[in-house]
Formats: structure tokens, C-alpha cells, sequence
């Protein structure tokens, strides 16, 4: 084994540490006049990191003659700067001259600063180039002087309606809570949904019950206001970066977060147990199903995964099987059916909305196919846009409507169709907004050519023949 004596040793190391102390010293020097400069400057604002080389190290550090670069603070304005790649060098930034107050005051008088100006710039030597700046300055300014100055001051009308436009806080009066109510429950979402799980109810094969009709509308309504409510409170922080979703109620404080949540209970706790109690077990339990898939797996997977569009189709589709189980109390093949009219139906009407808005999704950090798959976002649209014609065709066959459904639901199915496959091939906001709006009145034509079309006679589950009263 090779040895070598501790003195050699001790000398290596003391060598090696009177080499670093010596190429650290200039380093040193020039971190402490900067600092000396800059407080015989400005006393007030002597420590500052910029001026210190150990502090910026902790930000911007050379490793291996490579940059790793971590997040920096953003820089106070200062007029020397060092230089990373040579310490010993200062650069001056180059700054407007300030004009001197003796300068100032003498702006008042043309004549007698034009009459200093030329005899002092004949009797002395050329000035610097911060002197030329400044009397460039003051000349211009005096001959500036008898022009109008271009001030206008701003009315009180104007700055109201300026500052209207930024965001701020709102305080909502007790008048107003009926609103901000209907805000937070998403009231369009909630008659949509009412509408499905009605259409639902009229489809089902049974006598038409009017009181249970009411109160099984009343009760999906109430669950879905629950649900909406929950997931603007879980969403806050993510709708306030979209220009969509960022005149929320919760965004902008009109109400708080626990005033919130106690109107989700009070929705949901009565809307599920008036469900369950007045309607059936089976509703009462789809209720709360669809609460818990749309506040705890739709709405945290809108920022892991576009799975999360495909479980919010599932949200979707829940309603019209709620409405047939409310009529009959049991789950049928025809319920699944106008579940998968609405499954397919989100998917051309969602993705065509979402084409539009991927810059908002983005910002909030939102993972939907049109972001992350746009190519995907095309053709899932097109394939359930074609999936609505074979539903329709097997429509009569589950026994859930005669034959003439599927041929007066074609021309209606053709023409979203043939706008998916503009959507799939142009993949432009008209073509996206051509779609969106075709889907916004095709879900109720659909489902009023099936109502019309609803086969008679197939209620030998209720314990007779009788016909279902036509509606």
C-alpha cells in the first residue's frame, strides 16, 4: 500500500486552501465597495441582496460549467450591476439624468435658462455626456413650456366605469342571495337535468302519476343543486384563472365558503331523503350516487386525467334512468337506453364547448381531450355523434318506442352527425361552435320524437295490461 507522510499531506491541504482564500480575495474586494458605494449613495437601501455574491449564489449557481438556474426574485431597480462572468467589472445602466431642483426651478424662466445655458457652454469645456443629457432636457422643456400640457383628467364616471371592470369583491344584500343561489346551483345545469329525469318519467311505461312525478322532479333537482354547489366550492381557486368561471359567487366573496356548503346540505340531505322516503330506495340511491361521482371522482379528475370526461358523461346519463325508476321503481332495459342517449349526446355537445375554451382550461390547469388529445376531442365527437343513430334504431326493439322513431330521429342524427365530421375534419372554432349549438337543441328533439313515438301497452310488471295514459 503506498504511504505518504502526514507533512506532505498537511502541506497539500494547506495549499490548496491558501489557493482558494487568494482567488476569493478580489471577489471579496469588490463585493465590499459595491457595498460601500451604494451606502455613501443611498443609505436607505444599502443591503440588498444584488449586492451580495453569497446570496446570489443560493439563486443562479455554476455547476460543472453549467447553469442551474432556480427561481429569483424579482430585482429592485438598481444603477450598478454585477456581472456573473467577471465580478470585477461594473456596467452603468443607462437611466434618464435627473433634472437637478435648481434645474427645476429655473423651467419657469425661458429666458434666463437659455441665456445660462449659452454662456456656459461657451466658457467651459464640452460637458459629460450625463450634463449634455441634461441640458438637452431642460432646453426641450423650455421650449415645450407655452404649449398646452396633455393632461385630461379623468371624470368620475369614467374611473367608476374603469374600475368596474377589474375584479373585486362584491357584498351581496339579502335581496340578492336568491341570485347567487341560482348562480351557484348552475340553474341551467339543474332544468337540464330536471328536464332528462322528467323525460325519463313520461318514458317509462306506467300509468303517469302526477304527484309522484312532482316530487321525484323535485327531489333530482335539489340533489343536483347540491352537487354543483359542492363543486364550485372544491373549484375555487382553479375558476378564478378562467375568464368562464371567474365571476362565481365563491371566486368573488358574494358569499362564503361556509355559507356555501351549509346551502349544498341544505339541498342534498333533503333532496336525497325525500327521494328515498316519498319515491323509491332505488331513486333515493341513484340521487346520491350521482352526487358522489360528480364531487368526488369528476370533479378532482378535471385536473389528473381526460378520463374525467367520460365519468362526467356517466354523471349526465344518471337522471333519465332516475326519472323511468321513480315511474316503475325498477331498472329496465329502457332506462339504460335513454341513459346511453344522453351518454353519447355529452361528448359532441361537451367536446364542441371545450374546443372553444382551451386557452380558459388551461389557465385553470383543467386536463380535458381538447387540451391535452385535440385530435382525440375530434373523434370521440364523431363517434358518439354516429352512436345516436343505432340507439335510435334500437329504440323499437327493447320495445321502448315503435318503429317510426328511428325514421324521423334520422334527418336530426344525419345533421349532428354530418357537423361532427366537419368538427373532426376542419378542427376550427366555427365548426366547434356550428356543433355546440346544434347540440343545444337536438337532446330535446330527440327526446320529444321519442316521447310522441312511445310504444303503449307494455306495463305487465305493474300487474296488468292497462296502457300508459298517453301524454
Amino acid at each position: 500500500m503506498y504511504k505518504t507522510p502526514c507533512s506532505r499531506l498537511t502541506g497539500f491541504v494547506g495549499g490548496s486552501v491558501k489557493q482558494k482564500l487568494v482567488q476569493s480575495v478580489p471577489r471579496c474586494n469588490q463585493t465590499t465597495r459595491g457595498i460601500i458605494h451604494l451606502y455613501r449613495r443611498d443609505p436607505s437601501n444599502w443591503l440588498t441582496y444584488q449586492h451580495l455574491n453569497f446570496l446570489k449564489r443560493q439563486y443562479v449557481a455554476k455547476n460543472n460549467s453549467e447553469l442551474h438556474q432556480r427561481a429569483v426574485p424579482k430585482q429592485a431597480p438598481v444603477l450598478t450591476i454585477v456581472d456573473e462572468r467577471d465580478d470585477s467589472v461594473e456596467r452603468q445602466v443607462e437611466r434618464i439624468p435627473t433634472l437637478d431642483p435648481a434645474v427645476a426651478d429655473n423651467v419657469s424662466k425661458p429666458q434666463d435658462v437659455s441665456s445660462k445655458a449659452q454662456s456656459e457652454t461657451s466658457n467651459t469645456k464640452p460637458a459629460t455626456g450625463a450634463a449634455a443629457a441634461q441640458l438637452d432636457l431642460a432646453s426641450r422643456m423650455v421650449s415645450g413650456s407655452n404649449e398646452t400640457p396633455h393632461i385630461q383628467a379623468e371624470t368620475d364616471e369614467a374611473k367608476e366605469d374603469r374600475l368596474g371592470r377589474h375584479w373585486k369583491q362584491v357584498k351581496v344584500d339579502r335581496a340578492d342571495l336568491l341570485d347567487v343561489y341560482a348562480r351557484l346551483s348552475k340553474i341551467k345545469l339543474t332544468a337540464l337535468v330536471v328536464t332528462t329525469a322528467a323525460a325519463g318519467f313520461a318514458m317509462a311505461p306506467v300509468p303517469f302519476d302526477p304527484v309522484l312525478f312532482v316530487v321525484s322532479s323535485l327531489g333530482t333537482g335539489l340533489a343536483s343543486c347540491a352537487a354543483n354547489s359542492i363543486n364550485q366550492y372544491f373549484e375555487v381557486p382553479f375558476d378564478s384563472n378562467m375568464n368562464r368561471t371567474k365571476n362565481r359567487p365563491l371566486v368573488r366573496g358574494q358569499i362564503s365558503p361556509l355559507h356555501a356548503v351549509s346551502f349544498a346540505l341544505a339541498c342534498g340531505l333533503p333532496g336525497v331523503a325525500l327521494l328515498t322516503a316519498a319515491v323509491n330506495p332505488l331513486t333515493g340511491f341513484l340521487g346520491a350516487l350521482n352526487i358522489f361521482l360528480y364531487t368526488c371522482c369528476y370533479t378532482p379528475l378535471k385536473r389528473v386525467s381526460i378520463s374525467n370526461t367520460w365519468v362526467g358523461a356517466v354523471v349526465g346519463a344518471i337522471p333519465p334512468v332516475m326519472g323511468w325508476t321513480a315511474a316503475t321503481g325498477c331498472l329496465e332495459p329502457g332506462a339504460l337506453l335513454l341513459g346511453g342517449f344522453l351518454y353519447s349526446w355529452q361528448f359532441p355537445h361537451f367536446n364542441a364547448l371545450s374546443w372553444n375554451l382551451r386557452e380558459d382550461y388551461s389557465r385553470g390547469g383543467y386536463r380535458m381531450m381538447s387540451v391535452t388529445h385535440p385530435a382525440m376531442c375530434r373523434r370521440v365527437a364523431l363517434r358518439h355523434s354516429l352512436a345516436l343513430i343505432g340507439l335510435a334504431t334500437a329504440a323499437p326493439a327493447l320495445g321502448v318506442t315503435t318503429w317510426t322513431f328511428p325514421v324521423i330521429s334520422l334527418p336530426i342524427n344525419l345533421y349532428i352527425s354530418y357537423l361532427a365530421l366537419r368538427f373532426y375534419q376542419q378542427g376550427d372554432r366555427g365548426s366547434a361552435r356550428r356543433l355546440f349549438f346544434c347540440s343545444l337543441w337536438h337532446l330535446p328533439m330527440l327526446l320529444l320524437l321519442a316521447l310522441t313515438c312511445k310504444k303503449h301497452g307494455g306495463g305487465d310488471q305493474q300487474g296488468g295490461a292497462l296502457p300508459s295514459e298517453p301524454h
